[in-house]
């Protein structure tokens, strides 16, 4: 490799490191800074590797601002017998990040271009500070400010850290006059949020039959119930062939684990709007809202470019090992499935895993199958099947109620309507207050023959 956009070569630590360090941070999506290795990209080693590995969390903490924290992760990698380190750095959302004895100004503001970090100009400061995000949950207040941590603190004792008094400051629990910020509710034994696991008999949301909620805990809780849950509905399916007996799990364990994850940790919680999880016959979904993040597209989404919603969770996620290093996440899901299985909507993102197996014992393959149309990225034809499937299961819905659900636009929503009306399958009975949806006409798949599953 050589350097570019999103790489950039150290032979040693230098000097330079809190410059090239916010250049990635500014840029729209991150890169890559490797420590022992030459402008050739062949590594050269590092004499002290383990002392830069600290001296550069060390730094970037202290020597840049907005905190930096949950926005880096610093890897020794070994190559050959010879040490490096490698330093990801994420697209912040508080841009312009800069560093902080030279201030908010062009002598301590850089952003990447090419493979050269470049000063910022006044003119790309001041735009960059009046579109900074105003709405990440590291700046609302909590609405509730009795808030206790004793979950929190369990958990942190257990991976081997000491919080001490002052953790809601170091963890960045609080807004700038000391309250408690909507990270720190999310995180607390109170919170509030409660994140559903639904199960249904069928391939539509017709027929529920079981549904959990984990909340009113803290959300690390609530995320190791969900993959306890998940866990244990992820159940072994034996396939008897004429030769042997083939045993394979639902979905791919590590899959579904970075899939979990992914959906809690960078959740859009400034609506107060939950990921939600649904098991059904032949899938499981997960939804989590907020679309890509803004300034990512949706092919460096795919290639593990990372722009944290929630870098105070994420921070907490990585101490506690939950994580395993910056866009990590979704190149271990596309593993195991196609990007076929994620659907993105302006304002959600879900992602659909095909059962390993039919009801018939059939192995289906890693891509959505051809009986779950409404599943696929949106086209013009797809949007009013997902809106049949949905008032099938509520009739009592609003539009606004479907428009949230399906993940389209109100106007999409009601041209879909339309169109659904002039093809006799849908009809509004009663008053447009307290009426009601008749669907007249609705093919679904469902299963009708048998597979041994080991709990």
């Amino acid at each position: 490799m050589t350097e570019s956009n999103h790489i950039e070569y150290k032979s040693k630590l230098s000097g330079s490191l809190e410059k090239e360090v916010v250049a990635f941070l500014n840029y729209q999506d991150g890169g890559h800074l490797y420590l022992g290795v030459d402008d050739n990209g062949q590594t050269v080693g590092l004499s002290d590797p383990d002392g830069d590995q600290l001296k550069i969390k060390e730094r970037l903490k202290n020597n840049i601002q907005p905190s930096v924290l949950g926005l880096f992760d610093v890897i020794l990698e070994e190559v050959d017998g010879l040490s490096r380190i490698k330093v990801i750095i994420a697209s912040g959302s508080e841009k312009p990040y800069y560093i902080r004895k030279q201030g908010m100004s062009p002598k301590g503001c850089f952003l990447r271009v090419g493979s050269a970090s470049e000063p910022m100009t006044e003119r790309m400061i001041e735009l960059l500070f009046a579109g900074r995000t105003r709405n990440s949950i590291g700046r609302i207040v909590s609405h509730r400010q009795d808030l206790t941590f004793r979950q929190l603190k369990i958990y942190y004792e257990e991976s081997g850290f000491d919080l001490g008094d002052q953790f809601a400051s170091n963890l960045e629990l609080q807004v700038e006059d000391g309250r408690y910020n909507y990270a720190a509710y999310l995180l607390s034994d109170q919170g509030g949020n409660s994140v559903k696991v639904a199960k249904y008999a069928g391939t539509d949301r017709v027929d529920l039959i079981e549904s959990n909620e984990y909340g009113n805990c803290c959300l690390v809780k609530a995320t190791k119930q969900v993959l306890d849950k998940l866990d244990l509905e992820n159940r072994t399916a034996t396939q008897i062939t004429s030769k042997q007996r083939i045993d394979q799990r639902l979905y791919q364990p590590v899959a579904l684990r970075e899939a979990v994850i992914n959906a809690i940790v960078h959740n859009n919680y400034a609506n107060e709007v939950p990921p939600k999880f649904e098991l059904f016959a032949d899938r499981l979904e997960i939804t989590s809202a907020g679309g890509v993040p803004t300034g990512l597209s949706q092919a460096e989404f795919f290639k593990g470019y990372s722009v944290p919603r929630n870098k105070e969770l994420m921070r907490i996620f990585r101490d506690l090992e939950m994580v395993e290093h910056l866009g990590s996440g979704v190149p271990r899901i596309l593993r195991d499935y196609s990007e076929d299985a994620f659907v993105f909507t302006d304002n959600f993102i879900r992602m659909v895993f095909p059962a390993s197996v039919k009801a018939s014992g059939e192995t289906l393959p890693k891509t959505l199958p051809e009986t779950l149309p409404e599943t696929l990225p949106d086209g013009a034809n797809k949007t009013p099947q997902r809106v049949l499937e949905v008032l099938s299961s509520n009739p009592q819905m609003t539009l606004e109620e479907v428009s949230v659900e399906v993940g389209k636009s109100v106007s999409a929503i009601k041209r879909a309507v339309g169109r659904l009306k002039l093809e006799g399958k849908l009809r509004h009975v009663g008053s447009q207050k307290g009426g009601h949806w008749e669907v007249l006409k609705y093919e679904s798949t469902t299963p009708n023959s048998t597979i041994y599953f080991h709990e």
